[in-house]
């Protein structure tokens, strides 16, 4: 039976409750996407002197997700849409991820240094220039936040949304990889290094600190703070430890010590794996982009045995257990075919399936774990996808199931469509996305924030390119200090 979804989950979703209000508010076409040419063999990554193997469906899958980034920002402003093709507003977490794409495209020879240094320098000074305020339109944020939506166009606030601090926190992850990245004496690199760093020291963390000593999940004009403060554990982590990095707006060590006293609630066993659970995936990815969390630990973890990187390794192998045991019994659940986190879906309506009502629902967080368990048959490739720096055997193995079995249904011009469902196969007006015969429902869209944990992690499994890029970023090494991390690279140089 699905668990009750406890009030501290439900603080946990707020913020994804409010991108789902947002994210229906056009038609998307039904149209699939002309596929691309299979990817040319990629250049050895040039950071460092690792370079894992991958089968070529992991190369194929990785730049053509690349090329989302690539070919679907606004390259006016370096705006990354929300999803394509269904035409959308922003997400500023999703041009987070392409700042940190376009130098795995730089590394792997599929655009040019010059190239990223120009697309990068658009998506600074937009930033940089764009007007903040109190204002309820006509602002892209306040208090160096960023709202979380934005127009494709403009730039400013898209509709109501919220002023987030998460996406800010992702968008900032790029921005401070663009930092340490371009390294080079260059005036046009060193403008990228001072962008970044102007950016990062103009968020006022404290300003969000509205219920101390926690962080919340962000403000609107109109009503205030949002009711609910980022308590661990999720992908919130990250919010922290830029939070305590800062050199000129930084929270203070309570602050992390209050994220991390709620964890208690979230430890046990699941589906064989003892760890700091979390349902949705993305929670246990998404600051692994950036953060190198191996060997490394804080007070918590220490005191658990592992560290973050092992954490999020057993949170995906308890995901495929889930799936191999498929207590729900929906089709194409099995050890290569698994994977729950946030994502579009089918429809918001109740149907029968083999005997049972089971509900059915449009964009949602799907997950499962200790706290609750929201699985309506609906499968997620970037899941599996993005845990390869985890879990690369079980994750290879998944991606080259899903594109074997399913093909061109689900794999198209920028890799896997963001969701697919093989039980969901009703003769109904769907919210969008499709019935395709032999396969089930199969979304129409791609959603920025689901593709770029995938290119981004290949990598990170890959070369370690991001990881080693960011092990040089100064204010990622205090923010993990500030929090009492010890251990492993940290160690390093001192």
């Amino acid at each position: 039976m699905q668990r009750a979804i406890s009030s501290f989950v439900l603080a946990s979703f707020a913020v994804v409750a409010l991108a789902s209000c947002q994210r229906h508010a056009t038609t998307a076409t039904n149209e699939p996407a002309t596929p691309a040419t299979p990817a040319t063999p990629s250049t050895v990554a040039r950071v460092g002197s690792i370079d894992r193997p991958v089968p070529p469906i992991v190369e194929d899958l990785q730049r053509r997700t690349f090329d989302y980034f690539w070919e679907r920002t606004n390259p006016k402003t370096g705006l990354v849409p929300d999803r394509w093709p269904t035409p959308s507003f922003s997400s500023i977490a999703a041009v987070g991820f392409g700042l940190t794409a376009y130098g795995v495209g730089v590394e792997r020879g599929w655009i040019t240094r010059d190239q990223a240094v120009e697309r990068t320098l658009t998506t600074l000074r937009f930033f940089k220039n764009a007007k903040q305020g109190p204002e309820a339109a006509g602002t892209s944020g306040y208090k160096g936040f960023y709202y979380h939506f934005l127009d494709m166009d403009s730039g400013a606030r898209f509709k109501t949304n919220e002023l987030s601090t998460v996406d800010t926190t992702l968008l900032m992850g790029g921005v401070l990889f663009a930092q340490s990245y371009f390294d080079k004496d260059d005036p046009r690199e060193a403008e990228i290094r001072q962008l970044a760093d102007d950016l990062y020291r103009a968020v006022e963390w404290p300003f969000a600190q509205t219920r101390k000593p926690w962080i919340s999940m962000g403000w609107t004009p109109e009503n205030g703070f949002i009711a609910y403060d980022w308590k661990g554990y999720n992908e919130a982590i990250l919010v922290y430890l830029l939070a305590l990095g800062s050199p000129t707006h930084p929270v203070g060590k309570d602050a992390y010590d209050a994220w991390t006293s709620t964890y208690d609630k979230t430890w046990g066993t699941y589906h064989g794996q003892e760890h700091l659970t979390f349902p949705p995936l993305f929670g246990h990815q998404y600051s692994h982009v950036w953060v190198d969390f191996r060997g490394i630990a804080d007070d918590y973890m220490q005191r658990r045995g592992i560290d973050y990187f092992e954490n999020s390794r057993r949170a995906a192998l308890s995901q495929r257990a889930y799936a191999i045991a498929n207590p729900e019994g929906w089709t194409g659940y099995d050890k290569d075919v698994w994977g729950l986190t946030a994502s579009d879906g089918p429809i918001d309506a109740t149907f029968d399936f083999k005997g049972k009502p089971r509900l059915y629902r449009t964009y949602t967080a799907r997950g499962a774990g200790l706290e609750y368990q929201i699985d309506d048959g609906t499968i997620v490739p970037t899941a599996a996808a993005a845990s390869i720096a985890f879990t690369p055997e079980e994750s290879i193995a998944a991606i080259q199931a899903m594109h074997d079995r399913y093909g061109k249904a689900i794999y198209q011009q920028y890799g896997f469509i963001d969701a697919f469902n093989p039980s969901f196969n009703y003769d109904v007006k769907l919210q969008h996305g499709k019935v395709v015969p032999g396969v089930g429902w199969v979304d129409g869209d791609y959603i920025g924030i689901d593709q770029g944990p995938i290119v981004l992690m290949i990598e990170n499994h890959r070369s370690d390119f991001i990881w080693s890029v960011m092990r040089r970023n100064p204010y990622i090494r205090k923010g993990l200090e500030r929090a009492g991390f010890t251990g492993g690279w940290l160690e390093e140089g001192k």
